[in-house]
């Protein structure tokens, strides 16, 4: 059996090729038996091949002794919910994510939704191919359950709801299935929701579901143009992140999105913890400072933030790429507790969303991610710090290499899912360094 659907942090590829049922089996056999467990939660997304190869996971962990805790259609955060709230060993999302239609994948979690280690991914990935199981007594059962209200009550217990404005706010599900959540809160909310790509759909009729790349974008900004809106928010197809706009429509970068949401929790809660990842954060250091809290530094990669934020007992963490992760979540990331907090932040402010963020953006201006497709990332690594760590006033290799200098920084790191090599620049308050220096460095990994 072929095995190139595994990757560092969960199972991704094309189906049938790379991913069909008969993997599928191996891979609830294998989980099964690493881990040792009796029950789990399953759910899959909203892509086409999820029933069927979530139909052979269970199978396969049912043959392997497990019963299951079927969800149904979900986000990989639904899952998180379950693991958390269950008596049960953990959870399988079938989800691939942002990737292209024709892809398939799972994401895997342990008993209170702990993510499972590089370790035990290979673990399972080699009884999945030996197909070497323990022998077991007698089949597991399938429970078919809905934990919509439950995780609907966790999701509001976030925000005060008599506070909250009558705000209009556009939701741009990209035909994911981050619509099903929206669905299920409005009722409970005072807001004017316009509702965009909002059923789901495997075909992907206007695309991947992907808020990071801008093409992607204008729909969801044109439309808080035209209705006049507070804010626009827009999903990626498993919803386990969220992208923003403000009253502008103008795309808020994930990167002061992370500052300030910390700043909103430590108003509620102050002198917490907050975890950040090293690609840009200068402004997130600043604001969390000045709100109160303590910030520590992790490497990028949702495995390696939850383990920081468990080590902290971190109030929250973000990532500049729209991963947001919560201690009240068991430390997971969630794609819907942050538009609540921002919309209840809006709410109590006098302020807009651009204007909440405008100081940000001029005192650390940011290059956004940029992405380089190279030959040999360690060569280009080599050759960026041959060229910089002369200059440097500080150099870190917490996650690829980190160079700081007196009035501008940056970050340069090899994808952990993608074969890039990304990008990030930030300076002190100078748009035109930043532009600089971005094209620079640039010109240095392009060897031009």
């Amino acid at each position: 059996m072929q095995t190139s659907c595994f990757k560092t942090y969960d199972v991704r590829g094309k189906v049938p090729q790379q991913l069909n049922t008969l993997i599928a089996y191996e891979i609830g056999r294998a989980y099964a038996s690493e881990l040792a467990a009796k029950k789990v939660a399953v759910g899959h997304d909203i892509r086409l091949t999820g029933p069927e190869i979530t139909e052979a996971l269970i199978k396969g962990l049912n043959d392997q002794g497990c019963d299951v805790v079927h969800i149904g259609q979900c986000g990989t955060e639904e899952i998180y919910f379950a693991a958390q709230t269950l008596d049960i060993d953990g959870g399988i999302c079938v989800t691939a994510s942002h990737n292209p239609k024709e892809y398939n994948g799972m994401k895997f979690v342990k008993k209170n939704a702990q993510p499972i280690t590089e370790t035990q991914l290979a673990n399972i990935k080699y009884l999945a191919e030996s197909r070497t199981y323990p022998t077991v007594s007698k089949k597991g059962n399938v429970e078919y359950i809905s934990i919509a209200e439950n995780y609907k009550a966790h999701l509001l217990s976030y925000i005060n709801i008599e506070v909250l404005k009558p705000l209009k706010v556009v939701v741009n599900a990209g035909n994911g299935g981050a619509g099903a959540i929206i669905d299920l809160l409005e009722d409970a909310l005072p807001f004017e929701f316009i509702k965009l790509q909002h059923d789901a759909n495997g075909h992907f009729p206007q695309g991947v579901p992907n808020p990071l790349l801008p093409e992607n974008r204008q729909i969801t900004a044109q439309a808080v143009i035209d209705h006049k809106a507070n804010l626009g928010i827009a999903w990626d197809g498993d919803f386990d992140r969220c992208f923003f706009f403000d009253e502008t429509g103008n795309f808020v970068e994930g990167y002061y999105m992370v500052a300030l949401l910390a700043a909103a929790m430590l108003e509620k809660q102050p002198k917490q913890n907050i975890v950040y990842d090293p690609r840009l954060y200068w402004n997130t250091l600043e604001v969390v400072k000045n709100s109160g809290g303590q910030a520590h530094v992790s490497k990028t990669g949702h495995a390696f933030i939850k383990q920081t934020m468990r080590e902290k007992d971190a109030l929250y963490g973000g990532e500049m790429s729209a991963h947001h992760y919560f201690r009240d979540f068991a430390y997971c990331d969630n794609g819907n507790i942050p538009w609540l907090i921002l919309v209840e932040y809006l709410s109590q402010s006098d302020r807009s969303l651009s204007q909440l963020v405008a100081q940000q953006q001029a005192e650390f201006p940011c290059s956004g991610e940029r992405n380089f497709t190279v030959s040999d990332v360690q060569n280009v690594l080599d050759k960026i710090s041959r060229c910089y760590q002369q200059q440097a006033i500080k150099v870190d290799t917490i996650d690829g290499i980190s160079m700081e200098f007196e009035n501008w920084r940056f970050n340069v790191r090899a994808s952990n899912t993608e074969p890039l090599l990304r990008l990030n620049v930030e300076t002190r308050a100078d748009a035109e360094l930043l532009k600089q220096k971005t094209a620079e460095l640039a010109a240095v990994i392009e060897d031009k």
